[in-house]
């Protein structure tokens, strides 16, 4: 794959995730354009057959129109093309506004988009004052669809603002993810999946465990083996060797742990590791363990983006299918068990767009990515995600007999 390299470079340098993620985030990003591209083919429209004998009734597939594509910071390149190649292919023009974080990144895919001879003027990037560019995007006629990766409290401003114009939305929207480890769970995968999800991108990802539910019967053994893997994590520069936990992105996002964390001791939580600022300094912070959390608590109710996990002890299926449904978000939840009915009843049972089943690293470009409830709405990824960007045409013929 041509630029890879220099790609996952930029992508460290301006985030901050340690090079063999963003060398990842470069693939994972390649792989919806790749996906989009074979998917093109398959834009199917439809015959109904007629209730009348001199009718033939048809549907048609056609472009939304010019899409309006707003990114986050924590996946620069990734969340661009998850948009903008189902975008290009279903015939679509894009204007896309990354985040005021992570511009350069943005600027190199459109570049490159030019070189692999998209023409000018289909893929468009625009920088600066951020509520200025998402007015302008949410008042124009010409911008038939808004599609949003971020906060939930940005996306519902967004999707209020797309009704004056009545347009298209598609939402990616914050998480509060719990992942549930049940006394029948295989410890070894339990503890790496659990680490997966919980600390990839310093835990700074919407399907991160925010909470990590854990049965009693195995909560001692899990707690232990889980506190001495974080303590061997690795904290540093993203260019370190053997680095897998960077910087957070900026000093508001180390405020925010900080007030979680606080919040949670003063009700009564322990910090058994971590809690800390790093003595790096700047933004890096200690890895953290929480023990005797509870489910009020604002680090279980809000998303923490942060390198944060907070253990919540439970007794039966039904309580923990309750404590992770207890919440305004549904983007992913993961349980880990070997008990295969289990597996299917809790699957079924959460409220959550996305569930892994004894594994935390689920995003796929070939799988819907999406929530349900204050998580967003539409899909991402997939030929499901195909749809977003398409508008239906029934046309009718009549009068042929």
């Amino acid at each position: 794959m041509a630029h890879k390299e220099e790609l996952g470079q930029l992508i460290t340098l301006e985030q901050g995730k340690p090079l063999k993620e963003a060398i990842g985030e470069v693939s994972y990003g390649a792989g919806f354009i790749e996906f989009a591209a074979e998917e093109a083919k398959r834009v199917y429209g439809d015959i109904i057959p007629s209730p009348l004998p001199d009718r033939r009734l048809f549907v048609l597939k056609q472009p939304v129109g010019v899409v309006g594509a707003i990114t986050p910071w924590n996946f620069p390149l990734a969340m661009i093309t998850r948009k903008v190649g189902p975008a290009l292919a279903c015939g679509c023009t894009v204007v896309i506004k990354p985040s005021e974080l992570t511009p350069l990144t943005a600027l190199a895919a459109a570049q490159l988009s030019l070189e692999a001879g998209i023409p000018p003027g289909v893929v468009n990037v625009v920088m600066g004052n951020a509520s200025g560019i998402g007015e302008a995007l949410l008042n124009s006629p010409k911008v038939r669809k808004i599609t949003f990766t971020g906060s939930t409290a940005v996306g519902k401003k967004l999707m209020a603002g797309s009704a004056e114009t009545v347009k298209k939305v598609s939402l990616e929207l914050g998480g509060n993810a719990p992942c549930i480890v049940f006394d029948d769970a295989d410890l070894e995968v339990a503890l790496k999946g659990t680490l997966a999800t919980k600390f990839r991108n310093s835990g700074q990802t919407c399907v991160c465990a925010n909470r990590i539910l854990v049965q009693e019967g195995i909560y001692s053994k899990f707690a232990d083996s889980f506190l001495k893997a974080v303590q061997d994590m690795k904290v540093g520069e993203g260019f370190g060797e053997g680095v897998v936990q960077g910087p957070l992105i900026n000093e508001a996002a180390v405020q925010k742990v900080e007030t979680l964390i606080q919040d949670a001791v003063s009700k009564g939580a322990k910090v058994v590791l971590g809690g800390k600022r790093h003595s790096l300094g700047m933004t890096f912070y200690e890895p953290t363990v929480i023990t005797d959390v509870k489910n009020e608590m604002r680090i279980s109710t809000e998303e923490v983006f942060g390198p944060v996990a907070p253990l919540l002890k439970f007794k039966t299926e039904e309580e923990a299918i309750h404590m992770a449904n207890d919440t305004n978000a549904g983007l992913a939840a993961y349980i880990f068990t070997t008990n295969v009915q289990r597996s299917w009843r809790v699957s079924e049972a959460l409220e959550y767009g996305i569930v892994g089943v004894n594994e935390g690293l689920v995003s796929t470009e070939v799988a819907p990515f999406g929530g349900v409830k204050q998580s967003g709405l539409g899909r991402e990824g997939s030929k499901y995600g195909m749809d977003e960007y398409l508008e239906i045409k029934y046309v009718c013929l009549g009068n042929l007999s």
